[in-house]
C-alpha cells in the first residue's frame, strides 16, 4: 500500500542511514540480463518509424512490450501520445545508453527489432529493501523495483545544480512554515543540487503542495525538502531546484506504489551512494535583496486530503515537518552525527 496510512510507524531518515565505512559497496549489476528460453521468439515487424501523434496497431504493440518491460508509455490504447514518447526516452537512455539530452523519442523498425529480444531490466541494488527505488542522475531516469522486479520506470529531471534567488510561496507544514497557519511569502536563494546518496522515503502527500519552487503533485519526501513529485513540465535537461520531477500524469501511481520506509538510491556518476551515505541536501538561505512587490492575502494552493508524516532526523537543521492534513503519523526525530550549515538564516529546501 503506497500510502502508508496504517498506524506501523515508519523510521525517520537517520534510521536507514547506510555509511561507507559500514557498509560494502555491491558490485555494479548490468542493467540488462538476457532471458533464456527454449521457445522460438517470434518477432513482428514495422514498416515505419514509430512517433509521437501516429496511431495503428503498431504503436499498441509498442505500448504493450513497454508495458512488460516495466515502463509506463501510458494505456495501450495504440496512440503515441506524449506518455508513450516519454518511456521511449527512458528506454533509450537506459538500455541503449543515449545521451540523457538526446533521445529521438521515435522508434525505428531497427530499434523494434531489438525490444522483442528476450531480456528484463535489472536494479543495480538487488540486495535493497524488497521494494526500493533507483534514481540514475546522469540518464535521468527513476525505476522503482519490487522484488527485483521492474514496477516503473520513467523519464525524470533532477536539479540543475545552478545558484538562484527568487520569490517562493510555502504551504503550511512544509519546511520553513512548519507551524504556519497560511502561506509564506518571501525572498530565498539557493542551490539546485540533487545529492547522490542512500535514503528512504519518510513522508508523502496526497495533492498540490506549494514550496521554494511553486508547485508539487503528490510529493514523495526522501531527504529533508527533496521529493519525488509530478510536475507539468519535465523536459530533457535538469530543471528542479533539487527534486526529482516525473511526469504529473504518473506521480498518483507513483504515490500508490512507493511505501514508506523504501530504499532510495540516487546514482550522481561520481560515487557509489553508499560512499556518500544519507548525505544531507544544500539547505536555502533568505535572500537579503529581497523587496516584497506585490500583496495578496489569497493563495492558489490546494490543502491534500491526507498526509502521513515520519519526520527526519534530528540535526541543527530547521524543525521537524508537522503536514496540515486530517491523517497524520509522526515518529520523533533519531539523533545523527551529521552537522547541519552554521549560517543562522538557512532553510531546508523544497525542491
Amino acid at each position: 500500500m503506497g500510502r502508508g496510512s496504517d498506524d506501523t510507524a515508519s523510521p525517520s531518515p537517520a534510521d536507514n542511514a547506510v555509511l561507507a565505512d559500514s557498509v560494502p559497496i555491491p558490485d555494479s549489476v548490468p542493467v540488462i540480463e538476457t532471458v533464456q528460453t527454449s521457445t522460438p521468439i517470434v518477432k513482428t515487424q514495422i514498416t515505419r518509424t514509430l512517433t509521437k501523434g501516429m496511431a495503428g496497431d503498431d504503436v499498441a504493440n509498442l505500448q504493450g512490450r513497454l508495458t512488460e518491460l516495466g515502463f509506463w508509455p501510458g494505456p495501450v490504447d495504440g496512440y503515441y501520445g506524449d506518455e508513450t514518447r516519454k518511456s521511449v526516452w527512458a528506454y533509450e537512455k537506459l538500455v541503449l545508453g543515449v545521451e540523457s539530452s538526446a533521445p529521438s523519442g521515435q522508434v525505428t523498425p531497427e530499434m523494434w527489432e531489438d525490444l522483442q529480444d528476450q531480456f528484463v531490466i535489472q536494479p543495480r541494488r538487488p540486495n535493497a529493501t524488497p521494494k526500493h527505488t533507483e534514481i540514475y542522475l546522469p540518464e535521468q531516469v527513476l525505476a522503482v523495483f519490487d522484488n527485483n522486479k521492474p514496477v516503473m520506470i520513467t523519464h525524470m529531471a533532477s536539479g540543475t545544480n545552478e545558484e538562484w534567488c527568487e520569490e517562493v510561496t510555502i504551504s503550511p507544514g512544509e519546511y520553513g512554515n512548519q507551524d504556519g497557519e497560511e502561506p509564506l511569502v518571501r525572498g530565498e536563494c539557493g542551490k539546485s543540487i540533487t545529492p547522490g546518496g542512500v535514503f528512504h522515503f519518510y513522508r508523502e502527500v496526497e495533492g498540490v503542495r506549494q514550496s521554494s519552487l511553486g508547485g508539487m503533485w503528490n510529493p514523495v519526501y526522501l531527504n529533508y525538502g527533496i521529493a519525488v513529485h509530478g510536475a507539468l513540465n519535465v523536459p530533457l535537461q535538469p530543471a528542479s531546484h533539487g527534486c526529482i520531477r516525473i511526469p504529473l500524469s504518473i506521480s498518483e501511481d507513483f504515490l500508490e506504489t512507493a511505501d514508506l520506509g523504501d530504499q532510495v538510491f540516487v546514482f550522481d556518476g561520481v560515487k557509489e551512494p553508499e560512499e556518500y551515505g544519507e548525505q544531507l541536501p544544500t539547505f536555502n538561505w533568505i535572500d537579503p535583496d529581497y523587496e516584497t512587490t506585490t500583496t495578496t492575502s489569497t493563495t492558489t494552493s490546494t490543502v491534500p486530503e491526507s498526509t502521513t508524516t515520519v519526520a527526519p532526523a534530528s540535526t541543527t537543521a530547521p524543525a521537524t515537518t508537522t503536514a496540515p492534513a486530517t491523517t497524520t503519523t509522526t515518529v520523533a526525530p533519531t539523533t545523527t552525527t551529521t552537522a547541519a550549515p552554521t549560517t543562522s538564516t538557512t532553510i531546508a529546501p523544497s525542491e
